[in-house]
């Protein structure tokens, strides 16, 4: 893959002028997560006529792995320290522990000490803090893995996104939100309307940021034993428009109020009635951003009374108000569709 070398354009982010993208792929990493990854970049070069973008994928010792999958990549190359991209993003995938040892972590260190950003996608941010080199750095994990690492790593500071860019380091979980990284990225250096652009080739309905949470499971944040408290949650998640009284919830899981503000404390940091209201200003915020549903009818469908409350609810939450979050997407959209098309 040859480039042409590009002027990146002038960012607040340093890392959104990034072009020669490294791949470290792991054994058994992710063939999705790093196919998401690599396919914004191809996108953005056939899109935008121009070498924007060239990637390079490394193994430790130069010869091809397998994904979990089975498929291996290639071509590929053994790390030289003389012959570095502009960052380099470590893939993993199942297995992620056996794939790592002392030499993989010394290899990493040289890296971060010659100042090359490093990045971890799925499981590839575990080679990285396993090695020490997120510790005081926000990070992104998979939610399977959360717990977990949180209890191994506590000088690693775990956030619930999708994916984290904090300084010199990208983290992000699998699946498919490396296409949203690598979007985001791509919006910094090129504008939106490209990453908007790249987004719907790619059949995406949005672009995710990242302040979007990933999904986790209810029951995989509180634990399979604490059914009551999982029930109660479902529960909150299916009456949106008409919410449930507290004592409705308590008495549907067979608890007593007092029992069930325990738990919601104990295991989810929060009041029953905060995370109540979190779960229905989330669903306004997805309202607002997929839909073309008015104000009013998301306050409504969203189990408020009072438009005052919903704005001032909003703003405390999102930092602005909920006609700031219409007028963002209908801007998006309507640079989305003033594009010329690029065949």
């Amino acid at each position: 893959m040859t480039s042409v070398a590009v002027e990146p354009v002038a960012c607040a982010s340093t890392v959104s002028s990034l072009a020669h993208f490294g791949f470290l792929v792991l054994p058994n990493f992710s063939m999705i997560a790093f196919s998401n990854a690599v396919e914004v970049l191809r996108m953005a070069n056939y899109l935008g006529r121009a070498d924007h973008y060239r990637w390079s994928i490394f193994t430790l010792d130069g010869a091809p792995v397998q994904a979990s999958n089975g498929i291996s990549v290639r071509p590929t190359q053994e790390l030289d320290l003389d012959h570095l991209p502009d960052v380099m993003m470590v893939c993993g995938g199942v297995g992620i522990r056996d794939a790592i040892d002392h030499d993989a972590r010394t290899r990493l260190a040289t890296l971060a000490e010659r100042g090359l950003p490093l990045g971890g996608i799925c499981t590839g941010a575990y080679a990285l803090m396993s090695s020490g080199l997120l510790d005081g750095y926000r990070c992104s994990v998979h939610w399977e893995s959360l717990s977990a690492l949180n209890a191994e790593f506590p000088q690693v500071r775990f956030a619930d996104e999708l994916f984290v860019v904090d300084r010199d380091r990208l983290t992000c979980t699998g699946g498919t939100a490396p296409l949203d990284l690598m979007l985001n990225l791509v919006g910094e250096r090129f504008g939106q309307q490209l990453a908007t652009k790249v987004s719907e080739q790619f059949i995406l309905e949005r672009i995710r940021s990242a302040s979007d949470p990933q999904p986790i499971p209810v029951d995989a944040r509180i634990g399979f034993s604490r059914v009551e408290l999982i029930e109660v949650v479902r529960l909150m998640e299916a009456n949106i428009m008409e919410p449930l009284p507290l004592d409705e919830l308590a008495r549907l899981v067979g608890l007593s109020q007092r029992h069930l503000q325990s738990m919601f404390k104990a295991y989810l940091k929060t009041s029953p009635t905060h995370h109540y209201l979190m779960l229905r200003l989330k669903r306004a915020r997805d309202l607002l951003r997929t839909t073309d549903a008015s104000i009013a009818h998301v306050t409504t469908s969203c189990g408020f009374n009072s438009p005052c409350h919903f704005s001032k609810a909003y703003r405390a939450l999102f930092g602005h108000a909920p006609s700031h979050e219409r007028r963002e997407s209908r801007g998006n959209d309507a640079n989305a569709s003033t594009m010329a098309g690029v065949q």
